[in-house]
């Protein structure tokens, strides 16, 4: 199994001077599901190198299992900090794709034309594609033969009532379940801050930094089923 796992390369919260970037339980939780089921996993962002870490995301009320190993895996870190720039990956070599969120991708990776083209790509070839958080973003600019590929798809993703909890509503540049709805997806959501992941087709997707190990889950099952 040969994954492809996305990140953000933006590291500005709108006009404030605060720092986002990467969410880093919903990068460490999936990387790790497909790790220890034997998946090789290339990682990319668009400017490639190191991704920014959205700072919130390291505070001690966001750790977890996954971020605790990661913080001690000094041979991930290295991975990280050299991640390919998308323009240098393709389709073809992959099974399946995990875009992990963070508000970063918001600003970049919704408007990345090397990003929509990937997913694209993706669609086309019928792999699997999960998205969680904020990753969703990355699906809003993306078509299946001229139409929004999530057009009547169940989806979720960060939800407006989490935005606003964590007061950032009027500084993103659009909310996903806003964007979901305006592109005609059937978006729904679970309680606040838990665990809760739509499964449509090939797509996966999940509602916050809880449901990222969900979503890497549903991504590897559809893989192994695939593999069979």
């Amino acid at each position: 199994m040969k994954i492809l796992m996305v990140l953000t390369s933006h590291d500005k919260l709108g006009d404030t001077e605060k720092k986002t970037g990467f969410w880093v339980e919903e990068f460490a939780a999936p990387y790790y599901v497909l790790a220890d089921a034997g998946a090789e996993i290339t990682l990319a962002s668009p400017k490639g190198g190191q991704p920014p870490i959205d700072p919130s995301s390291t505070t001690e009320d966001a750790q977890t299992e996954a971020t605790k190993r990661f913080d001690k895996d000094e041979e991930l870190k290295k991975k990280l900090s050299m991640t390919k720039k998308l323009e240098d990956v393709k389709a073809e070599d992959f099974d399946g794709v995990f875009y992990p969120g963070g508000h970063g991708p918001l600003w970049d990776l919704s408007n990345d034309l090397k990003s929509i083209a990937l997913i694209e790509a993706f669609n086309e070839q019928m792999k699997p594609m999960a998205f969680v958080c904020h990753g969703p973003a990355a699906l809003a600019n993306v078509e299946d033969h001229k139409k929004p590929l999530v057009r009547g798809k169940n989806v979720t993703g960060f939800a407006n009532t989490e935005e606003e909890a964590v007061q950032l509503t009027d500084v993103v540049p659009f909310s996903i379940e806003d964007k979901m709805n305006q592109l005609g997806a059937n978006f729904s959501k679970g309680e606040d801050w838990s665990s809760y992941v739509m499964v449509d087709g090939r797509l996966v997707t999940g509602q916050n930094p809880a449901s990222s190990e969900k979503a890497a889950r549903e991504l590897l099952k559809m893989l192994q089923k695939k593999a069979v």
